[in-house]
C-alpha cells in the first residue's frame, strides 16, 4: 500500500504573492469589519457593499502571480499524481495558475459566481459582478459570490475526513489553525508537518492551553511558505518514496 499526503493550505501561502490575509498587521480587518461583508447577516444587510468588496478582491487578484510554494506544490502533484490531497481554505487561484490540478478549495472560489436558486458555480475570471448578471443555466437574478461566508456552511468540508481516512502524513502550510482546527486534524496521524512563519498558541472554544500548535505536529519548519518551499518537498519526497 502506497503512501498518501494530506495537505491544508492557508492564507499565508498566498500572502507572499501579495494577497492580503485579514489577520495581519496589514490585513483586511483594518479596512473592513469582516462581518459586514463576509458574514450571512452582512450580505442580508447590504449586498450591494458586500458585492463590491468581492468585486475589489477579484480585481485585485488579477495582477497576483503564484509564489515559488505554490510551484513547488504543483511539482509535487504532478510527481506524484493521485497521491497528495490538496484543500486549501484559499479563494484564490494561484494554486491553478502555478499547474496544479488536484486542489479542494474549501471555502469557495473568488473568480467564480454561484446561482442562489439552481445552485449553479459559473467563471467569471476577474470580471466585477454587476446588478444585472443572471444565471446561465436558469436565468435566475439571484446571482452571488461563491465564497463561504462565515453563517453558512462548508460543504466540502467533507473532504477532510475522507483525506484523513486515505492519508498517513498531514501537512498544514500557511495557517494559523483558527478557522480549521489543524491540531485535531495532526493528532489523527503519526506523521505530520507544519510549516509557519511564527509560533501560534493552540487557542479552542474553551479557551487556550499552554502549548503551541506547534507542539502537536511531529515536524515543524518555521518558515514563510516559500523560504520552506525546498525542505517541505524534500520531506513529501521522501516520505512518499518510501
Amino acid at each position: 500500500m502506497m503512501n498518501n499526503v494530506m495537505i491544508i493550505s492557508g492564507a499565508g501561502l498566498s500572502a507572499e504573492s501579495g494577497i492580503r490575509t485579514f489577520r495581519d498587521s496589514d490585513g483586511l480587518w483594518e479596512d473592513y469589519d469582516v462581518m459586514e461583508v463576509c458574514s450571512t447577516q452582512g450580505w442580508n444587510n447590504d449586498r450591494e457593499k458586500v458585492t463590491r468588496f468581492y468585486n475589489a478582491r477579484r480585481k485585485d487578484l488579477h495582477d497576483k502571480v503564484p509564489n515559488k510554494a505554490h510551484c513547488t506544490l504543483a511539482a509535487l502533484e504532478q510527481q506524484f499524481p493521485g497521491r497528495i490531497m490538496h484543500l486549501t481554505q484559499n479563494v484564490d487561484n494561484l494554486l491553478e495558475r502555478a499547474g496544479c490540478r488536484e486542489v479542494i478549495h474549501l471555502h469557495g472560489t473568488l473568480t467564480d459566481l454561484r446561482c442562489e436558486e439552481c445552485g449553479h458555480v459559473w467563471d467569471i475570471g476577474y470580471e466585477a459582478q454587476h446588478e444585472y448578471d443572471a444565471c446561465p443555466r436558469c436565468e435566475s437574478s439571484a446571482v452571488r459570490h461563491n465564497v463561504v461566508m462565515f453563517g453558512e456552511s462548508a460543504p466540502e468540508y467533507r473532504h477532510i475526513y475522507d483525506a484523513i481516512a486515505s492519508c498517513e502524513l498531514f501537512v498544514a502550510i500557511g495557517t494559523s489553525g483558527q478557522v480549521i482546527d489543524i491540531v485535531t486534524i495532526a493528532q489523527e496521524f503519526e506523521h505530520s508537518l507544519l510549516i509557519n512563519p511564527k509560533r501560534e498558541e493552540y487557542v479552542t472554544a474553551f479557551g487556550s492551553f499552554e502549548k503551541n500548535i506547534d507542539d502537536f505536529f511531529e515536524h515543524f519548519i518555521q518558515k514563510k511558505a516559500s523560504q520552506a518551499a525546498d525542505e517541505m518537498a524534500a520531506f513529501i519526497t521522501q516520505f512518499l518514496q518510501r
